[in-house]
């Protein structure tokens, strides 16, 4: 299994923001996007998740096994921790792995509600589900936000002793060092031409 991106040209509101992408990332390894605010990150990752279809090149990757993890934590605070995971497991139909609730920290905030959870809490509670759902190719925006040291590195060790050893792949968008062992791309030299805008107004960038 492998992700390729082949001259991909990506757009926000129907404006290009970043074009001439082409690279490639096998099983087992990560990639960090990297890169200043407004550049296109989020563009990107969506656009490589399938949210959003690229204006030219393409994307491939096995159907079906990729997932998009941006800066919501998407859970359901009437529910409790437990109650959350299961509830992404039922959507993707996994059982939620009895490892995970250690991995992310959880184990004694079980039968916590998670609207009851400190932001640090519901962002691990986030993040756990992709130990759940079982997508290989994971596409993620600023995972880390909210987190404290600790909990980055918690984060970054299920990412790489878990996911990539198990030959998974993600693509990670971020201003922090993981402490991963992945090549970064540095996106500003793939800034689109102004010509590419039409003219638009960069204000609306």
């Amino acid at each position: 299994m492998e992700l390729k991106v082949l001259d991909v040209c990506v757009a926000r509101g129907g404006v290009p923001v970043l074009e001439g992408l082409t690279f490639e990332v096998a099983a087992g390894q990560a990639l960090v996007l990297r890169g200043p605010n407004g550049v296109g990150k989020t563009t990107l990752l969506r656009t490589l998740a399938g949210l959003q279809p690229p204006l030219t090149g393409e994307v491939i990757y096995p159907e079906d096994s990729g997932a998009y993890a941006s800066h919501a934590d998407g859970i359901k605070a009437q529910l409790s921790v437990t109650e959350n995971l299961a509830f992404w497991g039922d959507v993707h139909g996994a059982d939620v792995p009895d490892a995970v609730f250690a991995a992310f920290d959880l184990e004694d905030l079980r039968d916590r509600l998670a609207g009851t959870l400190s932001a640090g809490q519901k962002r691990r509670l986030g993040l756990a589900r992709l130990g759940v759902i079982g997508r290989k190719v994971l596409f993620l925006d600023e995972p880390t936000v909210s987190l404290d040291g600790f909990s980055v590195k918690m984060f970054a060790r299920w990412l790489q002793g878990s996911h990539l050893a198990a030959g998974g792949i993600a693509v990670i968008a971020t201003h922090i060092d993981l402490g991963i062992d992945a090549p970064e791309l540095e996106l500003a030299p793939f800034k689109a031409a102004p010509d590419a805008r039409d003219g638009a107004d960069e204000a609306f960038l």
